[in-house]
């Protein structure tokens, strides 16, 4: 089932936007993802200045969520401009990769809270 969405403002007007049942999450994960590389960027940059990367797994474990994140803005942007079938192949995927990269992340985050890598 289809719904009309209306029109916010005047650029809007000319162009009418249809939108499926199921919720857009590209452009939520795009500027998410995004930001979490930037992140991501910042704990390596600390970790090479504290002269730390020899020393422990953070570093690989950073760099595997800078990957994951990485491509996932590629698929949810990839997303954005297609339609149909391939669009929601995109964004399911870039789903999978951004929850993986959260996970990643999560545990370099507990890993230098406590100490554990070492």
């Amino acid at each position: 089932m289809r719904r009309l969405i209306v029109a916010k403002t005047y650029s809007d007007l000319n162009k009418p936007i249809f939108m499926d049942d199921k919720k857009n999450t590209s452009p939520h994960i795009l500027n998410t993802s995004s930001n979490l590389l930037g992140i991501c960027f910042i704990v390596l940059t600390s970790l090479k200045l504290l002269k730390m990367q020899n020393d422990t797994l953070v570093d690989e474990f950073t760099t595997g969520a800078m990957i994951l994140f990485m491509i996932s803005c590629i698929l949810s942007f990839l997303s954005i401009k297609s339609n149909g079938r391939l669009g929601e192949r995109y964004e399911n995927i870039a789903e999978i990769l951004f929850l993986t990269g959260l996970a990643c992340l999560f545990v370099t985050t507990m890993s230098i809270t406590f100490n554990v890598i070492k």
